[in-house]
């Protein structure tokens, strides 16, 4: 059998120490398999930093190749026991209801951590991480419900058809929500009986190995989630080019998903990806414009910009377009001079997650031929709101462009930072046009009084996600994913369950004992039977 792994990786919790002092979160054994020498428990270490201030939280353990190999070997070893595999559904269910209570009870703890490790304002943290219950609580409901069915077969056969799962599936995700799209991908992942194998981020890991601990402490057994730590080009590939692996799912750049894509089609593996966006919205002429700008500030600079569902280019009616325009610059400098330390939580907005994406923020501005009308630059100097100095972190000021055309890099590519471009439309026709002239296809939205002109021009847009007079609203239900380059499959819902599972279809033969006796296909008879 292979080594038995703790399923976290994670040698001490760093909850209550960040910013005090430098931990080593590391890879560690459990005591059967002690006497394995101390270097094969991770390859190199990296640090984890803070983008606000640039201050060192934690080291972390990358995984070795050789790690890496021993993890899957025992995340199969686990599959293949039974243990969770073969469970009862209400045992699983009542296992993710339990880890759901307790990561309600570790919210505060862990918002903050995601605010030292993101640089996203604690009140963005404690909002969207309170939420996250609610993912493995759905999951522990659909096993309750989802039911297998009865299909209609010829004859004296019973056919039922059931839901069992892939085997050992690997996740790789992103620095931006690093715990809900985590908990996004795990909940079903584990709900349909999977092995899961994480790769998080190597900007933002802590809150997922915490989060592995707090699945093993609520019944989740050893080897059934496992979190490697470490470098996309070497732990992300040596999980997702693994033998056992029978479906990949990243939330990624367009570049990432192809090459994951590769690796998935030359295992024959399943593939879900949740790729790039530039999400566009729409604003209609008869929309409310002190309820558009506050939505469209909402969309474009939660996160600081750092979504897949951003909105990015602001498509507006020319007859209303001078009057939007004018009252978002306002909100946008509001945004701006409350801008502060993330642990304010009267901060409204916070930094990039590194200095190489600020400086690739700066150098796609500097490349367009746009008009800058708000921002464009990072920030110096020391917040009005609360003193913090700007210059320790990757502060970005929430920046609006406008004079662009469609070939200008800012609108065609994805920027992931608090910039946006504005552009105007005449008719209906002409806005939703230049909505779906883009390669992405993840979310839009759309702003109007008329709810059925509404309705008509969602049904127009080409993408996986579409609000109308709201934006980034997400539930455990709602299916979640993009068309065009935007990525494969989807998360959330039903859709997500199926996806981590398989149908198996069992037929049985419920004749009696002389009809099956007279059933024979090579008896000595020209009587015609039936075949299939």
């Amino acid at each position: 059998m292979p080594p038995l792994l703790h399923p976290s990786l994670a040698a001490k919790r760093c909850a209550s120490s960040l910013g005090k002092r430098t931990l080593r979160i590391k890879a560690r054994y459990v005591p059967s398999s002690r006497n394995r020498e101390a270097s094969r428990d991770g390859g190199e270490e990296f640090i984890v930093s803070n983008p606000a201030n640039g201050e060192s939280l934690c080291k972390v353990f990358s995984a070795s190749t050789e790690f890496v190999d021993d993890a899957m070997d025992y995340a199969q070893h686990a599959f293949q026991s039974g243990v969770w595999s073969k469970a009862p559904a209400i045992h699983r269910s009542n296992v993710l209801s339990k880890l759901a209570r307790i990561l309600d009870e570790h919210v505060p703890e862990l918002a903050k951590i995601e605010t030292l490790q993101t640089g996203r304002p604690i009140r963005e943290m404690n909002a969207q991480l309170g939420r996250l219950p609610e993912w493995l609580d759905y999951f522990a409901a659909l096993l309750r419900t989802h039911q297998g069915f009865v299909a209609p077969t010829r004859d004296s056969l019973l056919n039922y058809v059931q839901r069992v799962p892939l085997g050992v599936v690997a996740q790789i995700t992103s620095f931006n929500h690093p715990l809900l799209i985590a908990v996004k991908k795990i909940a079903p992942a584990l709900a349909a009986g999977n092995s899961v194998v994480v790769k998080p981020s190597e900007l933002a890991p802590i809150t997922v190995l915490e989060f592995a601990e707090m699945a093993e402490a609520a019944g989740v057994p050893p080897g059934v989630l496992t979190v490697l730590p470490g470098l996309g080009p070497t732990v992300g590939k040596a999980i997702v080019g693994h033998r056992h692996v029978r479906k990949i799912d990243i939330t990624a750049s367009n570049q990432t998903g192809r090459a994951v894509g590769q690796a998935a089609g030359a295992n024959l593996a399943s593939f879900t990806a949740e790729l790039g966006g530039k999400a566009p919205i729409v604003i209609l002429d008869d929309a409310d414009i002190a309820s558009a700008v506050n939505g469209v500030a909402f969309a474009s600079f939660v996160a600081s910009g750092q979504t897949c569902v951003s909105g990015t280019r602001i498509i507006v009616q020319d007859t209303i377009y001078d009057t939007f325009v004018d009252a978002f610059v306002k909100k946008t400098d509001s945004i701006r001079q409350r801008m502060g330390d993330p642990m304010n939580p009267q901060s409204t907005m916070g930094p990039v997650i590194s200095r190489h994406h600020l400086e690739r923020i700066e150098k796609m501005i500097s490349r367009t031929n746009g008009k800058i009308l708000y921002g464009g630059e990072r920030m110096c100097g020391v917040s009005p709101l609360d003193g913090f100095d700007y210059m320790r972190g990757c502060f970005f000021s929430p920046t609006i462009i406008e004079g662009i055309t469609s070939e200008d890099e800012l609108w065609k590519e994805e920027i992931f930072g608090p910039v946006v471009v504005v552009r105007r439309f005449g008719g209906v026709e002409e806005g939703v046009a230049l909505a779906n002239d883009c390669k992405y296809g993840l979310g839009a939205g759309i702003w109007t009084s008329n709810l059925a002109r509404a309705h008509r021009v969602a049904a127009e847009i080409q993408t996986g996600l579409c609000w109308i007079n709201t934006h980034h609203r997400n539930d455990p239900s709602s299916p979640w994913g993009g068309m065009k380059e935007s990525g494969i499959g989807r998360e959330n819902g039903v859709e997500a369950f199926e996806s981590y599972s398989q149908s198996k279809s069992t037929i049985v033969n419920t004749a009696n004992l002389e009809e099956m006796r007279n059933d024979d296909w090579f008896a000595d008879s020209s009587e015609q039977r039936r075949y299939g």
